[in-house]
């Protein structure tokens, strides 16, 4: 006759298989959309991209960012609490060993009894039905969660930065363009109260003159203040309170590039599901999920424990080491959850639901990288043009201005013409910093875009 624990036995090994948890599976184009020429490898994965914009001063940035920033070393700290996390999931499988000694007395009407004892003991709750194993795969797909996070920090410090140096670039820029502007509309200014002063010029337009001096003098403190609080931000990215400033003192029209032009091998999409730190950090959650349903499933399962204790008990500290009074015992525990009231049965239908959630976060974390690729290659291919044709136009405006000044000057053009050359060559050389700058931002946006290696 079967015993009532072989029925047990028996009926748990039949439930014991995980949850019916859904596999992910990923709708993955063959191509991106708007790729349009380039390169179709993948981008290599040892590649120091900023290096490709041939800036040393870029380079000495972020490579101090990596090693200073504080969010980064940050992320390592949580790397290395994730990595003890599997040893620690691990022990509370394995045998417990403790020492223990005690003294004490007891008493019975007038008669007291002084008592001593060392007693080691020896627990262990038998892992079952994969329990090690799924607490173990846990743990450490935290800790690759962890280290995907790491490099996610890393790669959104060095886009930053990159990003932000460029920034400054642009507002180097402007103000060049500000000073310039102000230098001519004060030159602009003196001719016209010189044709104001001998009747040749009315009141008008010498407060016109004077109104397009002072927007451009105005412009110039907002561009020094944005450099010098953008730089400030370096600072913070690069983990000091500090920053080296001599790169910014010497101001040069040039030294944003008009013609980038970078050959990124962006491969294909299926490059982004081993490439972004996002997408790798979202299916380690899965695999995490993954192992706490399959916990809750055993959770609802028996459990097996051994105890074992031994040593020596004796009345007399003088017999305590002498051996004469050894004692032992050994425990084999066996339990079986029954009935909760439906609690083990919530938690498995909880545990699994988290486990959908990770699965939709996958799935969106996927559409994200995809699009934000799609993003920044549409942003390179237009802002090459919008460059080029903006450039066209800032020398179209050039020569408009020059030669609406050279007609007043000799009474055969209105003033209002001269206002409204300069006011539009002003307005079109920031607009042209501007995208000139946002083409510089694009590339950066796309080798991030890609999980660009850090």
């Amino acid at each position: 006759m079967k015993t009532p624990v072989v029925y047990l036995l028996a009926s748990a090994l039949m439930v014991a298989c995980n949850p019916r948890l859904t596999a992910p599976k990923l709708d993955i184009p063959s191509h991106y959309l708007y790729q349009t020429g380039g390169s179709t490898d993948s981008l290599k994965s040892n590649n120091q991209w900023w290096t490709e914009f041939g800036d040393t001063t870029l380079n000495r940035l972020i490579t101090t960012a990596l090693a200073s920033n504080n969010d980064i070393k940050t992320a390592a700290s949580k790397v290395l609490a994730a990595q003890q996390s599997v040893a620690l999931s691990r022990s509370s499988y394995l045998p417990s060993f403790d020492f223990g000694r005690e003294v004490g007395v007891s008493g019975s009407g007038s008669t007291v009894t002084q008592y001593y004892a060392i007693e080691p003991t020896v627990s262990w709750e038998v892992p079952l039905f994969g329990s090690l194993s799924a607490t173990t795969a846990k743990a450490k797909a935290e800790v690759e969660y962890q280290q995907w996070q790491y490099q996610g920090v890393r790669m959104a410090v060095a886009a930053q930065v990159a990003t932000t140096y460029y920034t400054i670039k642009q507002y180097q820029r402007d103000l060049i363009v500000a000073r310039q502007s102000a230098m001519l509309r004060q030159q602009t200014a003196g001719l016209v109260d010189s044709l104001f002063a001998r009747g040749m010029a009315t009141g008008m337009h010498r407060q016109q003159a004077l109104s397009l001096l002072y927007t451009a003098q105005s412009d110039i403190p907002l561009y020094e203040r944005q450099i010098r609080q953008s730089i400030a931000t370096l600072a913070t990215l690069t983990g000091s309170t500090v920053i080296d400033t001599v790169a910014y003192k010497t101001l040069d029209i040039n030294a944003l590039s008009d013609s980038l032009s970078i050959d990124i091998p962006v491969g294909v999409p299926s490059d982004l599901l081993y490439r972004r730190s996002d997408i790798a950090a979202a299916y380690s959650q899965l695999i995490s999920a993954a192992a706490t349903a399959r916990l809750s499933r055993i959770a609802r399962l028996p459990t097996l424990s051994l105890t074992a204790e031994g040593g020596v008990v004796t009345d007399e500290l003088k017999n305590l080491l002498k051996g004469k009074s050894l004692s032992w015992s050994a425990l084999l525990g066996f339990a079986q959850p029954i009935y909760r009231f439906g609690a083990l049965k919530a938690a498995e239908r909880a545990a699994v639901e988290q486990y959908n959630q990770s699965l939709f976060a996958l799935y969106q974390s996927f559409i994200v990288a995809l699009t934000e690729v799609e993003s920044a290659l549409v942003d390179i291919q237009t802002l090459r043009v919008q460059t080029e044709r903006y450039k066209a136009l800032v020398e179209s405006n050039q020569r408009i201005a020059t030669l609406s000044m050279a007609l007043y000057r000799n009474g055969l053009s209105s003033y209002l013409d001269v206002i409204d050359a300069s006011r539009t060559l002003y307005e079109s050389q920031m607009q042209y910093s501007n995208i000139v700058a946002n083409m510089h931002i694009a590339y950066i946006k796309l080798y991030k875009a890609l999980g660009g290696a850090v």
